[in-house]
């Protein structure tokens, strides 16, 4: 199953993104898509999961969830928009995260790209895909893509869509 995993697109969206998910069974965004735009030209392309942001409003809050939880081929995971990282989760996903963690935690919110493994909870897999959009203090916009095998994350690759401007 290959995904292709974006945020903070904050209303852009540009040919030369949804020529990195043409070839993806699913697309994953996480959070301030900006506008139900965003959120219908990458359906057009492949399924859609997400969760709303803190810009998104009412047309983008009403399609998406603030937290999801799902399995994907095997894989347990979990997304929000703001939620931290290992050793600084944010207090409303925080309990979740311990009570039961994921094998795969996926944030958005930051503007800046992060992948790490937090050890202390069996190696669980943290994805913050940094901004797809031209808003923001990023210099560079940023996407991953990746596949699952049978509950295992593989092929992990980071996307630089180029200068924020």
């Amino acid at each position: 199953m290959k995904i292709g995993l974006l945020s903070d697109t904050h209303d852009y969206m540009d040919d030369q993104i949804l020529r990195h998910l043409a070839d993806r069974d699913e697309i994953w965004h996480a959070g301030d898509f900006g506008t139900a735009m965003v959120a219908e030209r990458l359906s057009e392309v492949a399924p859609l999961r997400g969760v709303y942001g803190n810009i998104d409003g009412q047309d983008i809050r009403s399609l998406y969830p603030k937290v999801l939880r799902f399995n994907a081929n095997g894989l347990d995971v979990l997304m929000t928009h703001i939620g931290g990282y290992p050793g600084k989760y944010h207090p409303d996903i925080r309990q979740e995260i311990m009570a039961n963690p994921p094998s795969l935690y996926i944030t958005g919110h930051s503007h800046i790209l992060k992948i790490m493994t937090d050890k202390s909870l069996n190696n669980l897999l943290h994805i913050n895909p940094g901004a797809a959009g031209r808003h923001g203090f990023h210099k560079v916009r940023t996407m991953v893509r990746f596949a699952i095998d049978n509950g295992q994350v593989r092929d992990l690759q980071v996307i630089e869509l180029g200068k924020r401007a």
